[in-house]
């Protein structure tokens, strides 16, 4: 405690670094200022009461990214959801689109050509969000009563844009913290979007222990999820701060009238180079189906069951998220590392690996090892974001079909591993990523501004490694 305390007047007494973390929170106090401002000509405590039962669904997944906003149907509701299936679409479109694959390589001036398509394909993104937002809610119902007071053409329109200015607009918050305050703004909008949601997750938690929800060991149960909760976290702190180190010798060289003498070092590869993007982008992706069907609710059959099929829990669900997951995983870091580039540059300025040619033979063993440590990751995140979804909506191992033992399931599996145990979303694997990963990653970004400036950080031994988000 003494040097966390050491450490924040460190931050308190450096005007610059002051600023920054002062910008950055009335950033998040601007953010969840507008979480409470509602879209106008809603029933909003309807609306709430209606997530309240599809918390496990589609509507619980997005309501989780935008920061609850969307259960409250504020000026917020879409969230940071458009910017990140847009970043997700130019992510593959420089892949297979010569255009922007050269944009990319032009450095700087490329990458702000990139961010600016990336700003327009939000804007349509949310358009077409906001549209079917409006519709959906005009035609949905909640206990007998309608959720828009004056449905029309002109409640389409005003949702709409108001809709699309709210996620400009935070869009437009995260750059800012990005450029003038402390870590990535846009994960930490997502990051405070879910700690607010903490206090409520503990208070429900406290009422199951009072109501004794799960019987007379229920505060056995409790203590043993706490415990399970704290070893997930630092299970994640462990993965996420880990790496292969290769080893890599430079030869004696001469430059100008110096020769340098011969030195060992290491090239340091991330267990899980993609951070937590691989779940997001995989998440992201399975909503659109998800969002199609409720669209399109009751009037057709075959949207209803892909709709059921892709929801929480169910088999065909778990199986495409674990495969996006590890799909996204390679795909991510094929994009943002280059073996055959770094050999080259090993090479060019006389680096070798100890045993291995330099070359052809050097970027083979680093994309061979660089293939085992994402295939590992991919396997961790999907683990860690099911394990905890497992828990609050169980694995529906029932709806399988008869050949694949659904009905054995059915009779003989424990009704906790087929519902779950009611967990609040706080506990959810993706949301736990994402807040253990950005608070590694805002820490360590104020621990070298500290080091820069010759103050103690805040650890005692070491440096917080960074991460890639």
């Amino acid at each position: 405690m003494r040097k966390l305390g050491e450490a924040i007047r460190n931050i308190v007494r450096t005007p610059e670094l002051r600023n920054r973390v002062l910008f950055t929170l009335a950033m998040l106090a601007v953010y969840r200022v507008g979480s409470f401002i509602y879209t106008p000509g809603i029933n909003t405590s309807l609306l709430q009461q209606l997530f309240a039962e599809t918390q496990g669904s589609v509507l619980g997944l997005i309501n989780l990214f935008s920061g609850g906003n969307l259960s409250r149907m504020s000026i917020f509701a879409l969230g940071i959801m458009p910017y990140i299936t847009a970043a997700i679409i130019l992510e593959i479109m420089v892949v297979v689109w010569p255009y922007l694959e050269r944009l990319q390589k032009e450095g700087e001036l490329g990458r702000r050509k990139i961010t600016q398509y990336t700003r327009y394909l939000t804007i349509v993104l949310s358009v077409f969000q906001g549209f079917t937002i409006a519709l959906t809610l005009q035609r949905q119902t909640f206990s007998g009563e309608p959720l828009v007071y004056h449905p029309g053409v002109g409640f389409t329109l005003m949702t709409i844009l108001t809709l699309t200015a709210g996620s400009t607009f935070i869009m437009w918050l995260g750059e800012q913290i990005s450029e003038r305050g402390i870590g990535n703004g846009m994960s930490l909008i997502i990051f405070a979007g879910i700690v607010v949601g903490l206090p409520g997750g503990i208070g429900d938690l406290w009422s199951k222990m009072e109501n004794k929800q799960w019987g007379p060991l229920t505060p056995v149960a409790i203590v043993m999820l706490l415990v399970l909760f704290a070893a997930i976290i630092a299970f994640i702190v462990y993965v996420e701060s880990g790496q292969r180190r290769i080893p890599v010798q430079y030869a004696k060289r001469v430059v100008g009238r110096r020769v340098m003498g011969a030195e060992m070092t290491y090239l340091p590869l991330r267990v899980n180079s993609g951070g937590v993007i691989p779940p997001i982008f995989a998440s992201s992706l399975l909503t659109f189906p998800q969002t199609i069907a409720l669209f399109f609710q009751h009037k057709s059959k075959f949207i209803d069951s892909v709709g059921q099929a892709l929801s929480w829990g169910e088999p065909l669900y778990t199986l495409l998220y674990v495969a996006l997951i590890i799909f996204f995983s390679f795909f991510y870091v094929g994009i943002v590392f280059n073996p055959t580039e770094l050999a080259d540059n090993m090479k060019k300025y006389g680096g070798f690996i100890p045993g291995i040619r330099p070359g052809r033979h050097t970027s083979e063993y680093i994309s061979r090892i660089l293939t085992y440590l994402t295939f590992v990751a991919g396997w961790y995140l999907a683990l860690v974001c099911l394990l905890p979804e497992w828990m609050i909506a169980g694995i529906h191992l029932q709806h399988l079909p008869v050949w694949l033992g659904g009905a054995w399931f059915d009779a003989h599996a424990p009704l906790w591993l087929l519902q779950g145990l009611g967990i609040t979303f706080y506990f959810g694997g993706t949301s736990l990523l994402i807040v253990v990963g950005v608070a590694m990653d805002t820490v360590q970004q104020l621990e070298a501004q500290l080091v820069m400036r010759n103050y103690e950080g805040f650890v005692r031994r070491g440096r917080l490694r960074s991460r890639r988000y």
